[in-house]
């Protein structure tokens, strides 16, 4: 069974200056790995650009499931990695639980992994 993520706070911001602005302490490093460990999934990959291709901002479970072609039970745990490392938030409505992608999250994310901060 494989190991499970350690939490993160995903209510601070994505961290720090860009990769290339220098090295980084253990702490910053160690957040930076996890919430890219988070999207180092295929399944992952395919559910965030489902979600933000989506034109309502957001999707169910089932209609993830169905645009993936899994069971909603992966998808479930797949968004549940998502949203621990703070790419993903959920909603209950009724029946269903909707999600959407956290735009700001993915943009800081690119923003320090972008080797050219300047543009």
């Amino acid at each position: 069974m494989p190991k499970a993520l350690p939490v993160i706070d995903v209510t601070a911001p994505i961290c720090c200056q860009p990769v290339s602005a220098g090295p980084m302490s253990d702490d910053v490093a160690l957040e930076l790995a996890l919430r890219l460990k988070a999207l180092a999934d295929p399944v992952r990959i395919q559910l965030l650009s489902l979600l933000l291709a989506d034109a309502n901002g957001s999707a169910c479970t089932c209609d993830l499931a169905t645009g993936i072609g899994v069971a909603e039970s992966t998808i479930s745990h797949h968004l549940a990695q998502l949203r621990k490392a703070g790419m993903v938030a959920s909603e209950r409505r009724g029946m269903n639980v909707h999600h959407r992608a956290n735009r700001e999250a993915l943009d800081a994310l690119r923003l320090v992994l972008n080797p050219n901060p300047c543009c």
